[in-house]
Order: C-alpha cells, then structure tokens, then sequence
C-alpha cells in the first residue's frame, strides 16, 4: 500500500511536542480547549508495547483531539509497519518515528536519537510504514549526534529518509550527546542551531521542516515561521499553557473567540466529570492543568490547592470548583 495523503504544511504549522508522561490524553484534551488547530502528539510508545501490550491503554485517545499524531519508537521494519497499520486503523492522522530521544535505556533498544547514526535502517523503517498505511508517515530528529558533521551529515541524513517519499521532518534543533549527558541536559546543554534548520529548509525546499527546540513565545514562532514550514512547542506550553490561547488566532488567522482561563477550566470540568463516571482517578486529569494560572494573582495558591486534594480518595471536580474560586470570581457551578 502506498502512502498517498497528502501533507498539508498549515497542519503542520504549530504542533505540541510528544512528551513522555506529560501529553497524555487528559493533557491533550487539555490542549485542545485552548487551540482546535494545533497539531497534538503522543508519548512515545515503543513497537512492542503496542504489538504485544493493551491497544486500550497505549492507542486510546479522544475524538476531539485531531489533527493527532502517533509517536512511535522502535527500528525493526516489520514491527513498525504493525504500528503503522494499528495507528490508521485506530484513527490516528499520523504516526511519527521517533529519532530524537537520547536516553540510554532507548539507546540499548535501538530506540531515538542513535537511529540517526543508522539513515539507511530507518529509511527502511519510514519505506516499511509508508507502504502499509495511508496516513502521514513522518520523523522527529535531532540536528545530529555525537561527532556527526553538523550540516552535512543533518543533510545526508534528511536526504536519504526523503528518498522514501517522506515529507514532513520535525527537527529538534540541538546535537544529541549518545554518552555523557542525560536526557535532561541533551535538552539544555547542547546549543540551539535555528540556523541549521533554516539551512536545511532552504536545501530541501520541497520538504515540510518544523523546528523544535527552545521555543517559548507566539512572537518567536512567527518569526521562525518566517523560514521553516511549521514550530513545535514543548515544555513551555506544558508550565505555561495559557499561551496556546492565542495560537488560532496569531498563527492560523482564525477569528476564534479567545477563552478566558475560567472559561477552559469550567469546560475541563466537564471532561473530568465525565471521566471519573468512567472509572478515571482525578490526579491523573489535574496535574496537567496546574500552570493555567501561571504568572497571576493566586497562581501558586491555585496550584498548591489541587495539588494537595487531587490525590485524596474520591477526590472529584470539587477540587478544581474550590481551586478556581482562589483565582477568580466565577458563576456557581
């Protein structure tokens, strides 16, 4: 089967980052009160867990969150084009091979970043993906690792994947160091190189580029917008959500009306509601909510309500009603 969809860049142009147990479903439910058209990822979840675990648990996600992409992770061929048929087949827009990620026991699983030192293996896997779905088969890398040569092994690296017919290349704009740095700091000690991404858009103009890496404003995503197809934003829309409020309107020019932070959090509500009937605990709902007040009045007392009542036994949307009236004078719920 051949990959025929084609890749519009605008689904691309702002995109929330796959992190590991921070976008799960509640967040990204979360996310999408704030945004209808930024582009939501997944963790990662490895080949194995989805071939072998509970497609309930790993693949599950709500009907409200698309455009949403697949995150997955693993480098043998056959076990990805599994992934790739259960992605489409769970309704997923996308599935996303994951190059990016340094950690060693990924590293040891053939699993992230040190994939780049293997382009031929993983254009097989992206080949492998591509002919048994018809949904976008795309990759997140880094700019390089270890002692690859910074633009030209970045370019022969993204030349040899598109050669498969992939087009749309989230690039994570730090080296990866495979041995002496931790995941945390493989995020924060590597310099950022916009410039090489730039380059690499401007090398291959026919590929959708989205830069990845440090980004923490709407200002500076427009002006990154200026020279690469799309943005993806990590860990500060994660601290700080409330900055997606604007994306629709500033980066798709949409004339949405902007939700007040009361208005996402009595529509949250709602969504717990719903999920506590179905069985689901309050504290793995609310801990992604706790930076909606960031920066104002009564942020921190926000914060430090639900974080110390969420876990309570039988703790329900109570927790957030009483949390809200520390921040804001609020209709009666």
């Amino acid at each position: 089967m051949s990959n025929t969809l084609t890749t519009h860049v605008d689904a691309y142009r702002f995109c929330l980052a796959p992190m590991m147990e921070w976008s799960t479903k509640h967040c990204r439910y979360f996310w999408r009160l704030l945004s209808s058209h930024s582009r939501l990822y997944t963790e990662m979840v490895t080949a194995g867990a989805i071939i072998h675990g509970d497609k309930q648990r790993f693949l599950d996600f709500n009907s409200q969150e698309h455009p949403i992409g697949l995150q997955v992770g693993g480098s043998d061929p056959k076990d990805l084009a599994k992934c790739a048929m259960a992605a489409e087949q769970w309704g997923y827009d996308e599935i996303n091979l994951n190059c990016g990620c340094p950690s060693d026991r990924v590293q040891n699983g053939m699993i992230g970043a040190i994939l780049m030192q293997h382009p031929n293996k993983v254009a097989d896997c992206i080949k492998s993906m591509q002919d048994t779905c018809n949904i976008d088969v795309t990759i997140k890398h880094r700019i390089g690792v270890d002692e690859m040569e910074d633009e030209a092994g970045l370019f022969a690296f993204v030349e040899t994947i598109a050669n498969t017919g992939c087009k749309t290349f989230i690039v994570h704009a730090r080296k990866a160091w495979l041995k002496g740095l931790s995941p945390k700091e493989n995020r924060e000690v590597p310099p950022l190189r916009y410039d090489l991404v730039r380059a690499l858009k401007h090398a291959f103009p026919e590929l959708n580029i989205i830069i990845n890496g440090g980004i923490t404003t709407l200002d500076q995503s427009a002006t990154l917008l200026n020279s690469v197809d799309g943005v993806m934003v990590g860990r500060e829309a994660y601290h700080n959500p409330y900055i997606l409020a604007d994306v629709d309107q500033r980066l798709f020019n949409t004339q949405h009306k902007v939700k007040t932070r009361q208005e996402v959090l009595i529509d949250f509500i709602d969504y717990v509601d719903q999920q506590i009937a179905q069985g689901e605990k309050l504290h793995y709902m609310s801990k992604h909510i706790l930076g909606l007040y960031h920066g104002q009045h009564n942020g921190k007392a926000f914060r430090r309500y639900i974080s110390e009542n969420a876990f309570k036994p039988n703790a329900n949307s109570d927790v957030l009603k009483q949390a809200l009236t520390l921040v804001e004078k609020q209709p009666s719920l």
